[in-house]
């Protein structure tokens, strides 16, 4: 008979690796991952989204190599590591704080640079910055008799705080630059070095002449080295599953994945801590720290947001994000809104992304963040008339509710918006209100005779969409499509009510002009 596990405290908020091991915490060991990582050695940089456990990912590191043995007891590395050698550790972060200038910035890594030299105990002359670090560097290594570990946290927060004052976050690169510049001449002096942000800038604007730099954001040999597993969820926190639904723990919270599918798809630690700790599926993660800007430039952009749920991008178009040169598609994957989906190569060293939504929470948290960006109003109003005229299956009421919702739409906003210039503007309202609402929603479903508009599931009932715009009258296409695609083949079966609508919408009145329907 097996035991059952007992309970232990959730570590929310703890980035403390050696707090975890000796306060009773859950802790998920990562450990197979370090090892890999320290055995090939060198200079590497990670990118996860905010809230992925990359601050304990580095003060695991920091006390590995300071051969902090106890706090390894039990783990992968224990009996694979050499706990007789220490490498002194030079630790910087810029986690805390918003710097909003390079004087503040320079003041605040000359202070890290002084903090470091007085826990290493060393005495550095340079005045500069860069001379500073440098020859913090060499005489750590000269003092401690070992190569140093360079661990560095946050690297690019200072400038992604600033990231709408385009004058002040190219100052703040510059600044950056001037420090990791250093790292491309240290070499003889360091056995390690990890970058972490949320962002992944080029390597011309922030590590210039850093070549041996390793990117394993995308690599499939780490994918699952921050964040939890399905694995980690049924035997690290089995404990904390009973009286949650699992299927819905999955759907809601799992799903980043940051390369094909030879790696598992993982969960952000903040939002199981705290589900655990709540006992309620709410949005933890996106509640935490949404950044407006990001709202404001996907409404800039006039973005389609139902092609949210399936976007295809190129290799190059995923890693480019600077000061002047943010992808749409690069933002939101690194962002943490977007995760990968798929991942192919059509032609040998082309590399080609699907990108998706990671979860549930994403889904419905980023769409009603959109709706203003949409011309609708955030209030939870119109959410709740949409979800009692779905739960009571009453299409008349979800026609008149759609149409007082176009009619609602000032006209300020078709004028002054460039996303009400596209066509695919009718479907973005429609999409982004539905998915608000958290509905399992698929979008260009596809089908032996094609693709239908939309599918959404909920209460027992299939809703498949067809959209057209026209130009004045209604004229029965959308709903004549559905019946000659036969597009609820594949839905028969199911046990669901199935129903089909043809929605068409008039350029000219920027209104419904029809609701066609036919119950299967």
């Amino acid at each position: 008979m097996t035991t059952p596990l007992s309970r232990r405290k959730l570590p929310v908020g703890v980035q403390g690796f050696a707090k975890i091991r000796t306060g009773g915490y859950y802790y998920v060991d990562k450990t197979p991952w370090l090892h890999q990582l320290t055995q090939e050695g060198g200079y590497f940089f990670l990118s996860r989204p905010r809230r992925f456990g990359k601050s304990l990912l580095l003060d695991t590191l920091n006390e590995l190599f300071e051969a902090n043995e106890p706090l390894f007891q039990g783990l992968y590395i224990h009996e694979r590591w050499d706990w007789q050698k220490k490498h002194p550790v030079i630790r910087l972060s810029f986690g805390d704080g918003v710097m909003e200038s390079r004087a503040a910035l320079d003041e605040r890594i000359q202070e890290m640079l002084r903090e470091q030299a007085s826990r290493l105990e060393v005495c550095l002359k340079n005045d500069s910055i860069a001379g500073r670090f440098g020859e913090l560097i060499r005489r750590t290594h000269e003092r401690h008799g070992e190569r140093v570990v360079v661990l560095i946290d946050e690297y690019d927060k200072p400038i992604l705080d600033n990231i709408t004052d385009g004058e002040t976050a190219r100052a703040l690169r510059e600044g950056l630059k001037n420090l990791y510049s250093v790292l491309k001449d240290a070499d003889p002096h360091l056995r390690f070095c990890l970058l972490t942000g949320v962002s992944k800038f080029s390597k011309v604007s922030l590590f210039s002449g850093l070549n041996n730099l390793r990117d394993i954001t995308l690599s499939h040999d780490y994918g699952a080295i921050c964040g939890y597993t399905d694995q980690d969820l049924d035997t690290v926190f089995a404990p904390e599953l009973p009286g949650l639904d699992r299927q819905q723990v999955k759907d809601w919270y799992n799903g980043y994945r940051w390369g094909d599918r030879r790696q598992p798809s993982v969960y952000n630690p903040f939002d199981v801590l705290l589900l655990f700790q709540e006992r309620e599926f709410r949005p933890y993660w996106f509640e935490s720290a949404t950044p407006s800007f990001l709202v404001k430039l996907l409404a800039e952009r006039g973005l389609y947001t139902p092609r949210l749920e399936s976007m295809e991008t190129e290799a190059n178009l995923l890693g480019r994000f600077d000061v002047d040169d943010i992808a749409t598609e690069a933002l939101l994957f690194q962002t943490g809104y977007l995760t990968v989906h798929k991942v192919e190569q059509p032609i040998t060293g082309y590399w080609l992304y699907t990108l998706g939504y990671p979860n549930r929470e994403v889904e419905s948290s980023l769409n009603q963040a959109l709706l203003p960006a949409l011309g609708l109003p955030r209030s939870g109003r119109e959410t709740l008339t949409l979800f009692r005229a779905l739960q009571a299956h009453d299409l008349k009421a979800l026609e008149a509710h759609l149409k007082a919702l176009y009619a609602s739409l000032p006209h300020d906003w078709y004028r002054n918006n460039p996303i009400a210039q596209y066509e695919g503007h009718y479907a973005s309202v429609f999409y982004s209100h539905l998915a608000a609402l958290g509905l399992l929603i698929r979008v260009e479903d596809s089908s032996h005779m094609g693709r239908v508009d939309m599918a959404v599931d909920f209460n027992g009932h299939t809703y498949l969409f067809e959209f057209k715009v026209v130009e004045q009258l209604p004229e029965g296409r959308a709903l004549q499509q559905l019946k000659d695609k036969s597009y609820a083949d594949k839905y028969l079966g199911q046990g669901k009510a199935i129903h089909l609508i043809g929605l068409e919408f008039s350029s000219q009145q920027r209104q419904i002009v029809a609701f066609d329907v036919e119950s299967l």
